[in-house]
């Protein structure tokens, strides 16, 4: 089983969005996935609240528990866990990134969020695991913002995935339906871009 941890100790980065997005993708590839939810606020385990079907499987609990949680998963024939963890707990957010073979951190492209990131790049750093940014709700067309993005993102020692996220109302309405983008709209481009970044993130587990 590999096991990628979603961090940023900022607020409101879409860590639950790409989640979900990514469970579902993975498991659209024929892959078992296990969501371990160790945000208090429980939004991944609400999401699976109001969906239909048995899959992803997704387990809400305290971060002391995170160890028997990926142990139970595997147990249970899960090739995938996606760890949703909450902002500003640095403890539960180290727990995760110290679990995870590979740490993806979301993060909107405006200079507030990204000067932000250092407390997380701080984290993935004592954890001493791969880590790298998603640039999420994009707007489009923005190749100098993504040229800023990289920029301000490599003085923290970190690479930005090849696959940002773009700002698409797809991803807001599938959520609210208890699905993701490549459920509600398969032909859409945030299905097409949801595809291309697990793809790359599976690419990177391979290494």
């Amino acid at each position: 089983m590999r096991t990628v941890a979603i961090l940023s100790q900022k607020g409101g980065t879409g860590k639950t969005t790409l989640t979900l997005n990514l469970a579902v993708a993975a498991e659209r590839k024929g892959k078992s996935v296990a969501v371990i939810d160790l945000d208090p606020q429980a939004s991944s385990a609400g999401w699976k609240d109001s969906r239909a079907g048995e899959s992803p499987y997704v387990i809400a609990l305290p971060y002391s528990r995170l160890s028997q949680a990926l142990q139970a998963a595997q147990e249970g024939g899960a090739a995938l866990a996606l760890i949703d963890t909450a902002p500003h707990s640095e403890s539960a957010s180290l727990a995760a990134a110290k679990a995870a073979d590979v740490v993806l951190i979301p993060c909107r492209a405006g200079i507030l969020d990204l000067r932000a990131i250092g407390t997380t790049a701080e984290l993935v750093k004592l954890a001493g695991k791969p880590a790298y940014v998603v640039l999420n709700a994009m707007p489009p067309r923005a190749t100098q913002v993504l040229a800023d993005a990289r920029e301000a993102v490599a003085v923290h020692g970190l690479t930005v995935a090849p696959v940002a996220i773009q700002q698409r109302a797809a991803y807001g309405h599938a959520l609210t339906l208890g699905q993701t983008a490549q459920e509600y709209e398969p032909a859409g481009k945030a299905a097409e871009e949801t595809a291309q970044l697990y793809d790359w993130l599976i690419s990177v587990l391979k290494d």
